[in-house]
């Protein structure tokens, strides 16, 4: 069977089987989204590497025990566990959480813009600054909603598992967060 056809179901199996490999193809498969969204929280890359690799101990540890239970997606559940590690690391330094622009790692990097000429790449750049800026003074519900909707790309109803609340709030999160953008885009006069 190709494992790029093969759905992180089977893959679980083959991995809980003694298919080493197919736990590799499933680390592969959602390292992106998870070291994305991990790095967005903490704005160091070794860091987030600390932490998404202790995301995934937890995940073959949990695996290995026979604790995992196939009740939705496998990214879903691995975001939750990486996002509750990310919430453990501010709590024991009573840091809050920034998306801020810094060295390394740019989830702006991975979105995929059409070729433009290099005014309009210029513009593009000033533009995510600009939002990278406004979504680092939301509230950090809000940012965390919104960083994991449109950077991550979860349905509410993953973000909702994950954030351990409901999709309604989830979606209220979503639509302060939109509402507050707007509102400090028209008090700075900015154009994005």
């Amino acid at each position: 069977m190709r494992t790029d056809q093969t759905d992180d179901k089977q893959l679980i199996q083959q991995y809980l089987e003694g298919r080493e490999s197919a736990l590799n193809i499933l680390i592969d498969r959602h390292k992106d989204k998870v070291y994305s969204s991990i790095y967005m929280f903490v704005k160091d890359e070794s860091l987030a590497e600390d932490i998404f690799q202790e995301t995934f101990i937890k995940v073959v540890d949990t695996l290995r025990s026979g604790k995992y239970k196939e009740e939705g997606k496998f990214l879903p559940w691995v975001m939750r566990i990486a996002n509750n590690l990310c919430i453990d690391y501010y709590r024991k330094t009573k840091r809050a959480p920034k998306v801020a622009t810094g060295d390394g790692f740019d989830i702006f990097d991975i979105l995929v813009f059409d070729e433009d000429n290099a005014e309009d790449e210029m513009i593009k750049g000033q533009s995510r600054n600009k939002i990278k800026k406004l979504i680092n003074e939301l509230p950090r519900e809000q940012r965390e909603v919104l960083i994991m909707r449109h950077y991550s790309e979860l349905s509410f109803k993953e973000i909702a598992r994950i954030t351990d609340v409901s999709i309604n709030t989830a979606l209220g999160r979503m639509r302060y967060a939109l509402i507050n953008l707007r509102k400090m885009i028209e008090e700075k006069k900015m154009t994005v």
